[in-house]
């Protein structure tokens, strides 16, 4: 064979073509698939983070105090996570990620995205990932609170499985220009098309574009694959715009009701503040007619922001604020704010500790102890008692108790169990309100009739924190 001979000429291009082939195969295969690591890793990151940090909303009063920092930075940390939270000058958390948060990366979270950065601490590639709380003021809109959170992981694993691509991807190489050039060829046109394409789709899913789908070839692994991830785009998309709707309906509920009964309400109650201290001077007709306009106008405001807090359940806007709380304690104090300690009698023991959000733990009670003073006869009891995993909350009355055809319906919106009863200053909700918020702890809220007469209410709900 000739040195210049036209099969040499053609060997030698031929082998030239293979080889820069087989290079820009192995090269852009890990080019692409180390884009893919890193962007998984950092994508799946700040999931983690905002699904956390979605789970502690709504937070606490402002400025946060030193027990909320440390419980967000619990929440957000685990086996492989560290957290670190920020206020001003109040830290908690892990201090040495301090150390590893750039300024550029602190400017881009108090932005108001989710910032990530890449380091290298003493020799371990860490990726850091940002973002910051807001809160809902009473009108519906956001505001920044001005706690940053951030999370850190090692990427020791992710840097391995790099190594472990280059290596395989000049292999593979290799081999494809020693055994067979052109089967290389031909399986790298027909395998890379596919994964690139779910690549690209995968990368406009996650940017957004929830209609990214791919076209399924054939009937093979990659064809399962790209059907698969076709079903759960579609999922998603249709989840997402569930949600979206929930939340457009439930904000827009709210805003109009707070725009067209609230100010109003305002206004009148200010007024019936007045009428009410005026009115032990007025006699006959106008003194009825005052009282009766002051017991309206509290008895409305009551009807509004019971619907408004309906709403929220029907929207699943309704979230916990779960901690750590002395059952008793909250109970008596929810009993001594509205004045009837002395007309309850209470088995309270301290020291029966569940994690459970008090300010829906306090209206369950309100609405329990309320109904069973207004509708039924003193003494009115309660009871607490505790199990492994449960804690039960009993309020009886020694009434007449509920007749068979009521039970059913106790927790129905409006329900009255008396037509008489239409123009009591219960809006009908108390019940159904109660009963929603056990469910939302995971709980349950029964009624029935005790052996001895009278009403029996029973709420169970779990020891344990439930996430919402």
């Amino acid at each position: 064979m000739k040195l210049g001979g036209l099969r040499t000429r053609l060997l030698l291009a031929f082998s030239l073509l293979v080889v820069i082939t087989a290079a820009t195969v192995a090269g852009g295969a890990y080019v692409q698939s180390r884009t893919v690591i890193l962007q998984q890793a950092q994508d799946a990151t700040a999931r983690v983070l905002v699904d956390k940090a979605t789970k502690l909303f709504p937070l606490g009063p402002l400025p946060p105090g030193d027990g909320t920092l440390s419980r967000i930075s619990g929440e957000l940390s685990d086996r492989d996570l560290s957290s670190l939270v920020l206020y001003a000058d109040k830290a908690s958390g892990n201090e040495q990620l301090r150390s590893l948060i750039s300024p550029e990366l602190r400017e881009r979270v108090k932005s108001g995205i989710v910032a990530w950065q890449r380091v290298d601490a003493a020799g371990t590639p860490m990726l850091v990932v940002g973002t910051r709380f807001t809160v809902v003021l009473p009108s519906g809109q956001r505001q920044a609170s001005g706690i940053e959170a951030y999370v850190a992981r090692s990427m020791e694993a992710e840097a391995r499985s790099i190594d472990e691509l280059a290596t395989r991807a000049w292999l593979i190489g290799g081999a494809a220009l020693v055994f067979a050039v052109g089967l290389a060829l031909l399986a790298a046109r027909g395998v890379l098309r596919p994964v690139r394409e779910l690549g690209d789709a995968a990368h406009r899913l996650g940017s957004g574009d929830l209609r990214a789908r791919i076209d399924v070839r054939g009937s093979d692994e990659l064809a399962g694959v790209a059907r698969t991830f076709n079903e759960t785009a579609e999922a998603l998309e249709r989840h997402v715009g569930e949600l979206e709707r929930m939340e457009a309906d439930a904000r827009r509920f709210v805003a109009d009701v707070s725009h067209e009964l609230r100010t109003p309400l305002a206004a009148m109650t200010a007024v019936a503040d007045v009428l009410e201290q005026e009115a032990p001077r007025l006699h006959g007709d106008a003194g009825r007619a005052a009282r009766m306009t002051i017991d309206e106008t509290h008895n409305l405001t009551r009807l509004v922001n019971d619907l408004i807090e309906v709403s929220r359940f029907d929207a699943g806007a309704a979230a916990l604020a779960p901690e750590e709380v002395d059952v008793a304690e909250v109970v008596t104090a929810s009993l001594r704010i509205r004045g009837w300690t002395g007309e309850v009698e209470g088995d309270l023991p301290a020291g029966v500790f569940a994690g459970l959000d008090p300010r829906r733990l306090d209206v369950i009670v309100a609405n329990l102890v309320g109904n069973a003073l207004r509708h039924g006869e003193k003494p009115v009891s309660l009871r607490l008692s505790e199990a492994e995993e449960w804690i039960t909350l009993e309020v009886a009355d020694r009434g007449p108790g509920l007749a068979p055809e009521v039970l059913p319906h106790v927790f129905d919106r409006f329900f009255k169990a008396d037509s008489a009863r239409a123009r009591s200053g219960g809006s009908g909700l108390g019940l159904a309100i109660a009963w929603e918020n056990a469910r939302l702890h995971g709980g349950t809220l029964v009624a029935a009739n005790g052996v001895d007469g009278g009403a029996v209410f029973t709420l169970r709900l779990p020891r344990e924190e439930v996430t919402a």
